[in-house]
């Protein structure tokens, strides 16, 4: 039995004993591993060329955008559209809408019109009877004087009571011919204003049918300068392609008037449209000489030269600007929408100390590194002189210091905590 207690009590202790070599060496491994995973790198001296590189894509400089007709109604129905890249001539129909409800209007005016027309006619018609039968009236009326005035040159020869007789009567002739003369110029003016009202309701028809055939005209894009043609995104899909690439138009898609659907850029002038980080942006400015290469034409360069820089976009911790590139030569081999690469050489600085940008931290307005001391990583303040996206040109530290690539800190912390801190590092917290 004391044999028995002794071999068991050996056995605990061994197991024991393996259990506390394996957490000392599993602690090892761990503590190795995390110093494996922090990503370093050393301060170098020498020759740095600061350069601001972008993606873009290759447009048409002075492009002519055709646009879906200015007609109210609704929404405008593509029936027939060429096909993006298609080589066009000048007179070529790019894009052609359904004109179904147009040509409905237009012979709707055109009846109308005709309609209106025969009522002119009418309206003149009636007015020369009218004229002409207020003539007549006028000139019997004119007659019956003339008679009156007859018969009042027998009075001295004649009785009183007939002398008298023969004034009432020229008087009542003269007072008809006053009368017809007043309603042969009524009758007029209103004979005139109603052909004037017909002619109005003419003009108006006629009106709507030009109106009409210039739609039919409009809903047909032609192109006005030969190119390639690049058919523009489908702006209507925003809701059904939140957050997604919107496809470009197609056959049967609608537009609304005013919406750009398609461009024939012009093949003698062409530009880059990139968007530059944030920190590139205080390094650029107008007619600063850019190269560009062309992705899909290996081996060939372009010089360009900075032609405009717009506002900002995206979040703020990842601020961009656009920017457009003017080509100085054009070449047959470019085609609207190539994937381009810029680079401007924007500053050459000698015998300087300079770290990938990655490595400099900012914070309340001081700049730092976290260099390898005795006690690990931990913050150095330095100088920043220059930096771009990938390096930083830095004073205050000794060449080939040992400095870490990211917050060493940041390692033990859970993937919840590292996020919340780099949100607050992106915001300057």
């Amino acid at each position: 039995m004391k044999l028995r207690w002794v071999v068991s009590f050996v056995v605990i202790l061994g197991i024991v004993g393996a259990l506390a070599w394996g957490a000392v060496k599993l602690v090892q491994a761990t503590s190795t591993s995390s110093s494996l995973e922090l990503p370093t790198t050393k301060v170098k001296k020498g020759r740095v060329t600061l350069t601001v590189a972008a993606r873009g894509e290759l447009q048409g400089g002075n492009s002519e955008m055709l646009t879906a007709p200015m007609i109210g109604g609704g929404a405008l129905a593509i029936i027939d559209l060429r096909e993006p890249g298609e080589l066009v001539k000048p007179g070529d129909v790019v894009a052609q809408f359904d004109t179904t409800e147009q040509e409905y209007r237009l012979k709707e005016a055109e009846s109308d019109l005709a309609e209106a027309q025969e009522q002119v006619a009418k309206a003149e018609a009636e007015s020369l009877a009218i004229e002409e039968e207020s003539r007549w009236a006028m000139i019997n009326a004119q007659n019956e004087v003339k008679l009156a005035e007859l018969e009042i040159r027998r009075n001295p020869l004649i009785a009183a009571i007939a002398a008298k007789q023969n004034d009432l009567a020229l008087e009542a002739a003269r007072n008809r011919e006053r009368q017809t003369a007043q309603d042969y110029k009524n009758k007029k003016t209103t004979s005139a204003a109603g052909i004037a009202i017909q002619k109005a309701a003419e003009n108006k028809s006629r009106v709507m049918a030009e109106t009409a055939r210039k739609n039919i005209e409009n809903m047909t894009l032609k192109a006005k300068t030969a190119g390639y043609v690049n058919v523009q995104q489908n702006q209507n899909q925003n809701m059904m392609y939140w957050g997604m690439s919107l496809p470009p138009f197609q056959i049967g898609d609608t537009t609304r008037a005013g919406m750009a659907v398609a461009q024939i850029p012009d093949l003698k002038n062409w530009e880059v449209s990139a968007n530059v980080g944030e920190l590139d942006r205080g390094h650029l400015t107008v007619g600063q000489a850019v190269m560009v290469r062309v992705v899909a034409l290996a081996g060939r360069e372009f010089a360009g030269k900075v032609k405009t820089i717009g506002g900002t976009s995206g979040p703020p911790w990842d601020r961009r600007f656009e920017c457009r590139i003017a080509l100085d030569k054009a070449a047959p081999e470019l085609r609207p929408g190539m994937t381009s690469n810029m680079v401007i050489t924007v500053d050459t600085m000698d015998n300087v100390l300079w770290i990938p940008s990655q490595a400099l931290f900012e914070s309340d307005g001081r700049s730092f590194v976290y260099a390898r001391g005795p006690n690990g990583f931990l913050p150095h303040d330095v100088k920043l002189v220059q930096r771009s996206e990938s390096q930083a040109v830095i004073t205050g530290i000794n060449e080939g210091s040992l400095i870490a690539m990211s917050n060493p800190d940041q390692l033990n912390k859970p993937a919840g905590q590292q996020q919340s801190s780099g949100a607050l590092k992106a915001l300057g917290k």
